[in-house]
C-alpha cells in the first residue's frame, strides 16, 4: 500500500495531540529528554498541513537514543535511524502508509533544532507567509497524491526562501533584544 498525501485545514486539536504525545515521550525517555517542541505545519495556527504531528525531542547525547528502539517499537513507533539527516534519530508512529506522529530527536545545540524552531516561530509571526505556504501545499497534494518526493520537490524553493527570511528575521529580533 502507498502513502497518500493529504493536506487538510488546520485543526486546533493538533496542539492537544502534541501535548499528550510529549508527556508520553517523557515517560519513555525520562531524563534523556531535555526538551520537546511542537514543530512542522501542525504547530502553526491556521496553516493547512498533512495531519501528522511533528515533535522535536532534544537530548544531551544522541548516541544513547538507539537503545530505546525496541521499547518504542513495542509502543507503535517505527525507528528509521538518521533517515537522511546526520545526527538525527527519526521515528514514525503508526504505519508507513498511515502515520500519526513523527519524532525527530536531536542533540541540544544542533543547528537543526534552531532551524526548525526559527521556521516555526517565523510562520507564527507572519501569518501571510503561513497562508501562502498552506496554499502551495494544497495545490501540490493533489498533483502528487502518492509521490512524497515530488511533493517535497514542489515545496523546496518556497521552503528555502522561507528559511532565508526566517533567519534574517531571527537575526533582527536578536539584535533588537541586545545583550
Amino acid at each position: 500500500m502507498t502513502r497518500t498525501i493529504e493536506v487538510v485545514p488546520h485543526d486546533p486539536k493538533w496542539a492537544a495531540r502534541f501535548r499528550k504525545e510529549a508527556v508520553f515521550l517523557k515517560s519513555i525517555f525520562g531524563p534523556e529528554m531535555l526538551d520537546v517542541h511542537h514543530i512542522g505545519s501542525t504547530s502553526v495556527p491556521g496553516l493547512a498541513a498533512k495531519p501528522i504531528i511533528d515533535l522535536l525531542v532534544e537530548v544531551a547525547d544522541i548516541s544513547k537514543i538507539d537503545a530505546y528502539n525496541d521499547r518504542l517499537s513495542e509502543l507503535g513507533y517505527i525507528p528509521k535511524g538518521e533517515f537522511g539527516i546526520p545526527g538525527r534519530r527519526f521515528f514514525i508512529k503508526g504505519s508507513e502508509e498511515n502515520r500519526t506522529h513523527h519524532i525527530h530527536v536531536f542533540a541540544t545545540g544542533s543547528a537543526c533544532v534552531a532551524q526548525h524552531l526559527v521556521l516555526r516561530d517565523y510562520l507564527v509571526a507572519h501569518p501571510q507567509d503561513a497562508e501562502a505556504y498552506g496554499r502551495l501545499k494544497e495545490v501540490l497534494a493533489p498533483q502528487f497524491p502518492q509521490d512524497i518526493t515530488g511533493y517535497m520537490r514542489g515545496k523546496n524553493d518556497f521552503i528555502h526562501d522561507l528559511l532565508e527570511r526566517a533567519g534574517a528575521w531571527s537575526s533582527r529580533c536578536a539584535a533588537e533584544d541586545g545583550p
